[in-house]
């Protein structure tokens, strides 16, 4: 749960970007946002509460997945972690959740007959999905919304989706690296009240598509920044690679840079020619190896092919679009 404290901060957040001020850290913080000179929207401080939790886990292992809004100087107001379709879109089946006791030991204990098929194209080809995110995706056909995860933020799960389609088809992912310290990008972890996580997905598709570089990704959202000076951008590439990934106990005065998300980004026809190639992550990097959510179906992930994507940053980037055409 948000304090009232949050609350505060986040009202405060205007002020502090236009008095050009900010809160002390044992990281060095931007006086001002004149030190940024990219194309994003920067705010400043924690957002306002508006969703304390999508998600309640019956196990109790859950983290709060809130949803929160903040305005930058300019009076424009962003939802964060991101907006998505968690309470209204159709949910894929899981492979593995553990709030739903659903914890096979392996892919030859799944029912994958009683899988729903959504259908693209009713004379098109049935393909089955093997997906796992961290933390949230939202699955896009030809533009149509297929299914979402279950779980916004964790515990970890993994998931599978069947559909119909033609080729050649687009494939397109919204995926969020979900937050508790929401507008700041930081959870409590590692021993820090605001430590950057970490995002991560990995696909394999019965037609033998996989996640790899091949796809691209484009970031919309990162924070935390404490120097906006390490932002900076190179062909189509939002890049964050200077910038800090160590926590803090002090982290309410963090920045964060939002890009407005394309309203038809998802939709077949739409010109992703300047969007970058997605960056590929090993499995260490993400961190799955106790995750069984993951291992307990790795022939599907690692074993079909599939690479962990992202876009530059998988720390600092928490709102990424990807696609790719399948021919």
């Amino acid at each position: 749960m948000m304090t009232t404290n949050n609350q505060v901060f986040a009202l405060s957040s205007i002020a502090l970007l236009l008095a050009g001020c900010s809160l002390s850290s044992d990281l060095t913080v931007s006086e001002s946002t004149s030190d940024y000179k990219g194309s994003a929207n920067i705010t400043q401080g924690l957002a306002k509460t508006v969703e304390e939790n999508l998600f309640e886990c019956a196990t109790g292992r859950s983290r709060v997945a809130g949803i929160g809004e903040i305005a930058d100087a300019d009076g424009k107001v962003w939802t964060v972690p991101a907006q998505n379709h968690f309470t209204t879109a159709p949910k894929t089946v899981d492979l593995y959740e553990e709030c739903a006791h659903i914890t096979p030991e392996s892919i030859a204990d799944v029912d994958e007959d009683s899988v729903p098929v959504a259908v693209i194209d009713s004379d098109g080809e049935e393909i089955t999905g093997y997906i796992f995110a961290d933390n949230y995706f939202e699955l896009y056909i030809n533009g149509q919304l297929v299914a979402v995860d279950t779980v916004p933020f964790t515990p970890f799960n993994s998931s599978i989706v069947k559909f119909k389609v033609n080729k050649p088809y687009t494939l397109a992912v919204k995926v969020i690296d979900w937050e508790e310290n929401l507008g700041l990008g930081t959870e409590d972890n590692r021993g820090k009240a605001f430590h950057p996580g970490d995002g991560g997905f990995i696909a394999s598709f019965s037609d033998g598509t996989v996640t790899s570089s091949d796809w691209q990704a484009q970031t919309f959202y990162t924070a935390p920044i404490y120097d906006l000076s390490c932002l900076s951008e190179v062909d189509g590439k939002r890049l964050s690679e200077n910038c800090t990934t160590e926590g803090t106990d002090n982290g309410t005065n963090a920045y964060a840079a939002h890009w407005e998300t394309p309203s038809n980004w998802m939709a077949k026809d739409f010109d992703a020619v300047s969007w970058p190639q997605a960056t590929e992550y090993s499995e260490d990097e993400i961190g799955v190896n106790n995750k069984k959510s993951y291992m307990n179906f790795i022939e599907k992930f690692s074993g079909a092919g599939a690479s962990f994507i992202w876009s530059t940053n998988v720390v600092l980037d928490n709102e990424v679009l990807l696609r790719y055409e399948v021919k």
